[in-house]
């Protein structure tokens, strides 16, 4: 796998915790089919707190219990494998936004990596 130093792009796919692809957590299909794809990592978040197109809250405090929070599958990559990809996302995706912005990897490494 080629090195990620240097200029490349992050993209941010916002989802909500109980959206589905074919019956499964689509943050979970989301993450197999980058593994798949080869990309050199993603990282789900799950936040707190958040609002959408539909201006719903939804929230982790106790007395408004939700069970559909807003998630971040983050993913730091080259144009050209996020190109390559966006239209099999398009498809798994129903509701959500996808960001793409310019970011300069300084280090991407393994812990253990010689």
């Amino acid at each position: 796998m080629p090195k990620l130093v240097g200029e490349n792009v992050l993209m941010r796919i916002f989802i909500g915790e109980g959206d589905k692809f074919e019956g499964r957590p689509l943050h979970e299909a989301l993450v197999e089919l980058l593994k798949k794809e080869k990309f050199h990592g993603a990282t789900v978040l799950r936040g707190v707190a958040g609002f959408g197109a539909h201006s719903v809250y939804h929230t982790d405090k106790i007395l408004r219990l939700s069970r559909d929070l807003p998630l971040i599958v983050e993913v730091v990559d080259t144009q050209e494998d996020i190109d390559r990809v966006m239209p099999r996302l398009d498809e798994m995706i129903g509701g959500g936004m996808i960001t793409l912005e310019k970011v300069k990897v300084m280090r991407y490494t393994h812990p253990h990596a010689e």
